[in-house]
């Protein structure tokens, strides 16, 4: 299996920095953090006041006393090199031949050759870990020469960088926490404007995009995948409601419903917390009679507005439930996002919004 790990930008929020670990140890391997490589799964790496020492150190640039030295103690050593040109493609060959356990290679200008070149001189010696910063170079080093590097680390910031890229190597990207809300109030009001979002891609029992009023807290509102006696399912679709609403389209932004287009990205998410991508592959606007769904959970009340027809459903802990069947007292799945405002999607956590 090709290793993954994560090098995460320092000049980060804590609150960030957390959150992505958080992420980052349901998929990686291993952080980079002060010259260490770490076990990402050890439970101190959460807390930025972290003085663990325990990790593989990691050499800047090839020091052939140091590796020798760290060697003859038995410890495992890794060497970060900047390849720049021909010398540093041959420190690199030096440090394998010192059996280094990993070699960092950031490929500064050409990111190709000095790979192929890298994988053929040193297959067998070392592992070799291309430093990456998106899922795009992340795909060419782990297919470069065929054989690929032996990992990547992702030196990133972006939450939905890590997703991607987790996909890209372990087929699967990270869960996000779903909470169950109870019903406290549920009201017709008069029709409006709902949004239909069908997708290139089918989705099963329990999946579906997460909607609401507010930024903050979200609904699981599940696909039609259900069959009835009046219309077929439509698997691809998710009836999202009011087209004013919030949906979240990647682990940090958030879109309108009324602004989604073909060929657009969403986020697909099941009642474990299991995220997808997904394709937009049309939006239909239309006027229809509209239900507001209100909710509590940690001591805040969340809001949507769904169309009010019997093939709407919202998913619940242990299944699905249409919005005509709801009562008060039910339990449905919620997302609590960030709190604070945004700006064009992008969380503000510490403007001051109050949402309705």
């Amino acid at each position: 299996m090709k290793k993954f790990w994560i090098e995460i930008d320092q000049n980060i929020s804590d609150n960030e920095r957390g959150n992505l670990l958080k992420l980052a140890t349901q998929v990686c391997d291993a952080v980079l953090e002060k010259g260490l490589i770490k076990d990402i799964k050890a439970t101190n790496l959460v807390s930025p006041s972290s003085s663990s020492k325990l990790g593989m150190p990691v050499l800047e640039g090839f020091d052939e006393a140091e590796i020798s030295k760290l060697k003859e103690k038995g410890k495992k050593v890794a060497i970060r090199i900047y390849i720049k040109g021909k010398k540093d493609e041959d420190d690199a060959v030096k440090a394998a031949d010192l059996s280094v356990d990993f070699i960092i290679l950031d490929c500064i200008d050409w990111k190709i050759i000095p790979l192929e070149n890298l994988i053929a001189r040193t297959r067998g010696k070392t592992k070799l870990i291309a430093e990456v910063s998106n899922v795009q170079e992340a795909r060419l080093a782990l297919a470069t020469l065929e054989l690929g590097t032996d990992g990547v680390l992702l030196k990133t910031s972006d939450p939905d960088e890590l997703m991607k890229t987790t996909a890209l190597i372990r087929g699967q990207t990270p869960n996000i926490e779903l909470l169950p809300a109870e019903i406290v109030s549920i009201k017709q009001i008069s029709s409006g404007a709902r949004v239909c979002v069908d997708t290139c891609d089918l989705m099963k029992a329990g999946e579906g995009m997460l909607v609401g009023c507010q930024s903050a807290g979200l609904f699981l509102v599940e696909a039609e995948v259900h069959e009835n006696p009046y219309v077929q399912s439509r698997p691809f679709r998710v009836n999202a409601g009011s087209l004013s609403q919030y949906t979240l389209t990647s682990l940090k932004n958030t879109r309108y419903l009324s602004e989604l287009k073909a060929g657009e990205e969403v986020l697909v998410v099941d009642r474990n917390g299991i995220l997808r991508l997904a394709n937009v592959g049309r939006v239909k606007i239309e006027f229809r009679p509209l239900l507001l769904i209100e909710a509590e959970v940690e001591n805040m009340r969340v809001k949507a507005i769904l169309q009010n027809a019997e093939t709407i459903r919202v998913v619940t802990p242990d299944g699905s439930k249409p919005v005509t069947e709801l009562e008060t007292g039910d339990q449905v799945l919620v997302c609590i996002a960030a709190k604070g405002g945004r700006h064009f999607g992008i969380s503000v956590p510490n403007e001051t919004v109050i949402e309705r």
